[in-house]
């Protein structure tokens, strides 16, 4: 697993630490970062031996008057190494890209490694989901330093692709075509001569499709919702990974 990363998210779920724990141990393996509920992650770290913890969001402010926020210091005093930023459920409900853009200059500061989620909503006939992506990006990774960019994932979630009221699902060529597009960007924004970061898939990844996207799409790796909360169909993902990294 040197090569591929592959994220698991687990949203709000699953409701007890005992299902958490077993989750956890069903899934730890060299290269999986398993993003779990905040009430879960201190004692998730005592039983993990080999996948990374990671959170599903970060505050940019360290302590003060902020209900209900978790910053980005607390989660590097427990010892996480990763956190999901930008991701699209958060948006859907307010999170613009002024507000990542805080969140990730915070994260990056404590060499805590974000995970920034980006994706049109739909794929409109006028192409205007190019514009969308690319202003996602560069509004989110505004005042970024280029020796950054090398320690940041973006994983690339096409909205109208993911979940019970997916249109359809995406194609191995489309993530390719917006992976090659979302270096472009990076590239006219930092130069030619940068570290690209990884760019990974994150639209309702399963057994059936995770092979064209890492051999047609050449993706770095996946964010996985739905199919990480299942331990034979998430291994079953990693396995696919691994018979590739041989």
């Amino acid at each position: 697993m040197s090569k591929k990363i592959i994220i698991a998210n687990w949203k709000m779920n699953p409701l007890t630490f005992v299902e958490a724990e077993k989750l956890a141990k069903a899934s730890d393996k060299d290269g999986i970062v398993l993003c779990a509920p905040f009430v879960f992650l201190n004692e998730l770290k005592k039983v993990l031996k080999k996948a990374k913890l990671g959170a599903q969001d970060a505050f940019f402010g360290d302590v003060g008057a902020f209900t209900g926020e978790i910053s980005a210091k607390m989660l590097k005093n427990l010892g996480i190494e990763y956190v999901i930023l930008g991701h699209s459920e958060k948006r859907a409900l307010g999170e613009n890209n002024d507000l990542v853009n805080k969140k990730l200059k915070a994260v990056l500061d404590l060499k805590i490694t974000p995970i920034l989620c980006v994706g049109e909503k739909e794929r409109d006939e006028n192409h205007e989901y190019i514009n969308i992506v690319r202003e996602q990006i560069l509004e989110c990774l505004a005042n970024i330093k280029k020796e950054a960019l090398s320690k940041i994932i973006i994983a690339y979630e096409p909205v109208w692709a993911i979940g019970k009221n997916a249109l359809r699902g995406a194609t191995a060529e489309e993530f390719l075509e917006m992976s090659i597009f979302i270096k472009k960007i990076l590239s006219d924004k930092f130069g030619i001569k940068i570290k690209l970061p990884k760019i990974i898939y994150g639209g309702s990844v399963n057994s059936q499709n995770a092979l064209s996207f890492l051999e047609q799409g050449n993706t770095d790796g996946f964010l996985i919702g739905g199919a990480s909360l299942d331990a034979k169909k998430f291994n079953e993902i990693i396995k696919i990974c691994e018979a590739l990294n041989k």
